[in-house]
């Protein structure tokens, strides 16, 4: 008799938790697809538990303006010419007045207003990835001779949907132009994932990188805006201006999110095409950030 109960109760068990999993991923995707509505305009996520394989995307292949997101494939792209012995990160690089241009992000400019300095190829990097700063990128584009050298080598890896062949000079030109660099979310998850498995870094480039993403001082209130203080998140945001009528082309964060069981979940949100202010916009990042981390809390 116990036997029986046994065996019934394992086949229950069996049933079921199938059955949850697959309820509290439908609750996961209702739940976004609720925050998503207060954006305002276009919403592309893309979720992926990085031990578990549990993946998520709503828009997942649309094609969504990067801005400064692209500075994460762009360092990945450095760090392999230092693998392979075509760059130093000790490099030292001149910076002239020309180099550092007044009408863009740039704490590099404001930390040498003189404008005449020799910079390594990792301050440069740090600059680029953990401030985003503009003009940093564009001498890094400088130094690797072109946008379009990033975007071949990343689809070498076999990510092929995506662009990069604009840089941030570039892009602060007309409105349109910002829109030929971009990235469909399941594909930026893509790189997430090999960047994560430390497929084609080596340890020690793949550290650095981690490092350079998980000090990133912008876009504090997206993904880690409603996670629990202290959170290991390594991000890469983006953020574009308005085109004169108050429509943003871009608000973006994508990363890596270590849970409390030391687990991880990689994430994108790309908010497109919003009138919203900029609070606003965040915070539909944070909440979709906030309920994939319940998703993995709770359910793992």
């Amino acid at each position: 008799m116990h036997l029986r109960k046994s065996l019934f109760l394992g086949v229950v068990a069996f049933v079921l938790l199938p059955m949850i999993a697959m309820a509290q991923v439908d609750s996961l995707r209702s739940r976004i697809a609720t925050i998503s509505q207060a954006a305002g305009g276009k919403i592309g996520v893309a979720v992926l538990g990085l031990e578990s394989g549990d993946t998520f995307s709503q828009n997942g292949t649309g094609h969504f303006v990067m801005q400064s997101v692209f500075k994460f494939p762009l360092a990945f792209y450095v760090l392999h010419l230092v693998d392979s012995g075509k760059l130093s990160l000790d490099s030292m690089i001149h910076v002239t007045r020309r180099d550092l241009p007044e009408d863009t992000y740039s704490p590099l400019r404001d930390k040498y207003p003189k404008r005449n300095i020799n910079i390594s190829i990792r301050d440069l990097l740090s600059y680029s990835v953990s401030q985003s700063d503009n003009n940093a990128t564009d001498i890094l584009f400088r130094v690797i001779k072109g946008p379009i050298k990033v975007q071949n080598y990343i689809r070498s890896l076999g990510i092929k949907d995506i662009a990069i062949v604009r840089t941030e000079a570039e892009m602060h030109g007309p409105w349109s132009v910002q829109f030929q660099n971009w990235c469909e979310p399941v594909a930026m998850i893509a790189l997430l994932k090999v960047f994560f498995e430390r497929k084609y870094l080596s340890p020690q480039s793949s550290d650095l990188l981690w490092k350079l993403m998980t000090e990133t001082t912008t876009g504090e209130r997206r993904i880690k805006g409603l996670l629990p203080e202290g959170t290991s998140v390594a991000h890469k945001t983006g953020t574009s201006g308005s085109n004169g009528k108050g429509l943003y082309a871009a608000l973006n964060d994508v990363g890596i999110v270590t849970l409390p069981n030391g687990k991880h979940f990689a994430i994108v949100v790309y908010v497109s095409m919003s009138k919203l202010d900029i609070d606003a916009r965040e915070t539909v990042i944070a909440k979709i950030a906030k309920a994939v981390w319940d998703y993995y809390v709770n359910a793992h």
